[in-house]
């Protein structure tokens, strides 16, 4: 009698709260997904250097350098270390909220992860790097390039605070190491195409260790990111609050 009535209850209860029930193919891309994250990002806590080159045709290069902390997949902070005129800049990410802090402004300001740090990186490009978190994947094709078998997965994102509304992501079938990104607005406006190259062991995995984002709209206009340093941390959580912001040391 327990039995008929625990059953009747599990249907009741799926009547109200149905379950999502994954396809395969929802959950190959997912998987597929998770693992170029494990491939893009430590699991564990990290700081990482950022060099940003911006390259515009005929201009000179300009180059910005970053100290990046980031604990879990929703807590990040970034620290200006070049250009001397921002050095003392931080911006501290949670969840899908950011701030800027500036030494010559007692408050912090609230930005948006769209807005553009450098070049052509916006905030987010930085401080998120979770695509599992932050987008519901689907395995739209298989392509064959230079030999070599790649998955294409259409991201659209769970939340418009993210930095693009959709992504499409060409990820190395035997490897799952990411080729390239290209970035679109809610709009469905191409924002970029970012290529992930030079891979290096970083931390037990080899991991792409320069970002190539180019302009679609201006031949010859790109930024180049280059991440080094990065070293295993152990943050306690005091640290990612505005009031910390203050007591960075540069």
């Amino acid at each position: 009698m327990k039995q008929i009535t625990m059953i009747l209850a599990l249907i009741f209860i799926c009547s109200i709260f149905p379950l999502k029930i994954l396809t395969a193919e929802e959950m190959t891309a997912l998987k597929i997904l998770q693992y170029t994250d494990e491939i893009r990002v430590p699991k564990k806590d990290y700081r990482v250097t950022a060099r940003i080159i911006s390259k515009k045709p005929g201009k000179e290069d300009k180059i910005a350098v970053y100290e990046i902390w980031m604990k879990g997949k929703d807590k990040t902070i970034i620290k200006t270390l070049e250009p001397a005129m921002d050095k003392g800049t931080s911006l501290l990410m949670l969840r899908y909220d950011l701030w800027a802090f500036l030494q010559n402004i007692s408050k912090p300001l609230r930005i948006s992860l769209q807005q553009r740090l450098f070049g052509e990186a916006a905030n987010g490009d930085i401080a998120r790097a979770n695509f599992s978190g932050d987008y519901d994947p689907v395995l739209k094709d298989t392509v064959i390039i230079k030999g070599k078998e790649f998955y294409i997965l259409e991201l659209t994102a769970k939340d418009e605070r993210v930095t693009y509304h959709k992504v499409n992501l060409w990820v190395m079938k035997d490897t799952y190491y990411p080729l390239k990104g290209d970035f679109y607005a809610f709009s469905g406006k191409l924002l970029k195409t970012c290529y992930y190259t030079k891979y290096e062991m970083l931390l037990d995995k080899m991991r792409p260790t320069r970002l190539v984002l180019d302009n679609p709209l201006v031949d010859g206009q790109k930024t180049i990111i280059d991440y080094s340093n990065m070293a295993l941390d152990d943050f306690p959580d005091r640290v990612f609050t505005t009031n910390y912001l203050k007591k960075l040391k540069y």
